[in-house]
């Protein structure tokens, strides 16, 4: 985002001095910073071929924890959820995360939250480098069940389907879901959705209440 500069009197066209010490030093890393938020906040969110994905900045779960900044695969053959709401953010790791690569330590993440859910088939699954943790639950007949479920993804995919949905609203006048977003984002909401044949690659999941039915955990050769 580019920073207004008061005009200097004096002859126009003048050109402005160099910066120069402390001054110089610092404007490089700001520019980054404002440059990002600018082309996040450019991004529109995408609804389409059941693919749905917003970015923008300033999110929500990093200000509840940091990250491991470990994916995790989540996969379900249908969501049932009411009151949904999304819009993007940046989550945070510890500040040395041997995971933090060449991200600076943030992932950009779409931020979904939906009040009330219902899982079937739930799969989770995280490579830990030559095996994986993979956690099964809700067969059909007794689904997971979630309340003020939020989760941070950078991939989500599946058939959607929503009711009533608003898209390009503020994300913080949501009320659909009970998670208000940061002022001036954008976003979508809607009273209910419906996902089948649920993929998502998360950073982080919150929920006030999560129920997993016939839950099994295990060390699988193969993921979700």
């Amino acid at each position: 985002m580019a920073e207004s500069v008061a005009p200097t009197p004096g002859t126009p066209g003048t050109p402005e001095p160099e910066p120069s010490g402390a001054e110089a030093s610092s404007r490089p890393g700001r520019g980054r910073v404002r440059l990002r938020r600018a082309a996040l906040m450019a991004v529109p969110a995408c609804v389409a071929g059941g693919v749905l994905l917003t970015l923008t900045a300033q999110g929500v779960l990093a200000n509840q924890f940091q990250i491991s900044g470990m994916a995790f695969t989540v996969t379900a053959d249908r969501l049932d959820g009411t009151g949904f709401e999304q819009f993007g953010g940046l989550d945070n790791m510890i500040d040395n995360s041997p995971n933090a690569g060449n991200t600076g330590g943030q992932v950009l993440v779409a931020v979904s939250a939906i009040k009330t859910a219902k899982l079937t088939n739930l799969c989770q699954s995280v490579n830990l480098g030559g095996t994986n943790l993979k956690i099964t639950a809700g067969k059909a007949g007794a689904p997971v069940t979630a309340t003020d479920l939020t989760t941070d993804s950078d991939v989500l995919s599946g058939d959607a389907s929503f009711d009533h949905i608003e898209i390009g609203g503020d994300a913080s006048t949501f009320d659909k879901a009970g998670v208000p977003g940061p002022p001036g984002v954008f976003g979508q909401q809607a009273n209910s959705v419906v996902i089948e044949h649920l993929r998502q690659d998360n950073y982080a999941t919150t929920a006030a209440a999560f129920t997993l039915p016939g839950l099994h955990l295990s060390f699988s050769d193969t993921g979700c």
